[in-house]
């Protein structure tokens, strides 16, 4: 594929990535304030989630595998129109929204963002020619910024959507928005793209690769520890402790990921290896090793009494600029270990690992809030990044080499 071919095709699913995310954010958004609203406790809006994220565990299983046999443009397709039926299963009479209802609809949901993502980021991995580490970084830590900058948007989107529309005027809204880019991608994406030369055998999707594996292991408690407070824990204390009202969590919530999605972005500038090397295992364990901390730091001060919302404020920012370094880092370091045929293989498995960290952080955000309080889910969660970053030091030393911003050799 031409250079030129090979952006086209890169902007062409960075738009459908961005699309998807949007929605993915307000509705994630709508539906917690919505049914905070109605009365629902913490964890009954936690279990509103529980099928986005089972499904998303399978969905990446399974997905790599069929990305890998019918193409990744077909997978990122069905993405894009299931999240369509999402959110149309949504707009029905309010009597309708019962919670097995709304549990289907967010399986949906679940299984169209992971089709949706896995498709974007194995597709990164074919775009970028053999050797080009420091250009791979950097596509991935765009593509990855980017898309969680615009999840940010989702949440306010979400919140604003839902104090002007009301919940059901909002998902109608997502949906008719989101169907004009699916045909778009119908239309341009690539036919074809991803494509293993043989066809795969489905237990290939368990992946023999240590690199893999250990990254996958990481990638669950990392993701772990930031929905175990920040999914359902923190918006639900931001409104019914500290008063805020939908436009402010949302608000504030949106411009706390769109900050995080840039530092992600921007992270191939100063994450990196010493002495001119790429980042390896030792950087892996150090940025996951200082994260760690943090959690802790805000449990002791809300513990001590200290002003909640300052604590708060200023401890989110500090967590998001480091977990944002860690989170692009993984991400590089996924693409750049997985194989290149079949590469949906490696790449599925381990956003699998990526959802199974959602799903326990987002049932713990609920159960522990609900019996503990926040400052239990901090320390739930500065526990689980300390074992990420044990695991860190797992990664075979091998694969360091060239710095990401040095030319290919």
């Amino acid at each position: 594929m031409s250079n030129h071919a090979a952006w086209r095709q890169y902007a062409i699913v960075t738009g459908n990535y961005w699309a998807f995310t949007l929605t993915d954010g307000a509705l994630r958004m709508l539906v917690v304030l919505h049914f905070h609203q109605l009365g629902y406790g913490a964890l009954q809006i936690a279990l509103l989630f529980l099928f986005y994220e089972v499904f998303g565990v399978v969905t990446n299983l399974v997905g790599g595998w069929l990305g890998a046999r019918i193409g990744l443009n077909r997978t990122m397709n069905i993405g894009l129109a299931l999240q369509v039926v999402a959110l149309a299963m949504l707009a029905v009479p309010a009597a309708w929204l019962v919670v097995p209802w709304v549990m289907a609809a967010q399986a949906l949901s679940g299984i169209a963002k992971d089709l949706n993502k896995m498709s974007a980021k194995s597709t990164i991995k074919l775009l970028v020619s053999d050797g080009g580490q420091g250009r791979l970084y950097r596509w991935i830590a765009a593509l990855t910024g980017s898309k969680n900058a615009l999840k940010g948007v989702g949440f306010f989107l979400g919140g604003a959507l839902l104090a002007l529309l009301g919940f059901r005027g909002s998902v109608v809204v997502l949906a008719g928005a989101l169907a004009l880019v699916w045909l778009g991608s119908l239309a341009w994406l690539h036919r074809g793209l991803g494509r293993a030369s043989g066809k795969p055998r489905f237990r290939e999707v368990l992946s023999s690769s240590r690199a893999i594996n250990v990254l996958s292991a990481a990638r669950l408690f990392l993701f772990g520890a930031r929905d175990v407070w920040f999914v359902v824990a923190l918006p639900v204390f931001l409104s019914s402790v500290l008063g805020w009202d939908h436009w402010r969590v949302g608000g504030f919530l949106a411009a706390w990921v769109i900050g995080y999605g840039v530092v992600q972005a921007l992270a191939p500038g100063f994450v990196r290896g010493a002495r001119g090397r790429q980042p390896g295992r030792g950087v892996a364990f150090a940025w996951a090793a200082a994260l760690s901390v943090v959690p802790a730091l805000i449990a002791l001060g809300l513990s001590a009494g200290m002003q909640a919302q300052a604590v708060l404020l200023l401890g989110l920012g500090v967590f998001g600029v480091l977990f944002a370094a860690n989170s692009a880092l993984h991400s590089y370091l996924i693409v750049s270990h997985a194989r290149e045929d079949g590469v949906s293989l490696d790449v599925g498995f381990y956003y699998m690992a990526n959802a199974m960290g959602r799903l326990v952080g987002t049932l713990l955000s609920g159960w522990v809030y609900q019996r503990s309080g926040l400052v239990a889910c901090l320390w739930v969660s500065g526990a689980f990044v300390a074992v990420a970053a044990l695991l860190a030091l797992w990664l075979p030393a091998a694969h360091e080499g060239p710095a990401p911003d040095a030319p290919p050799r």
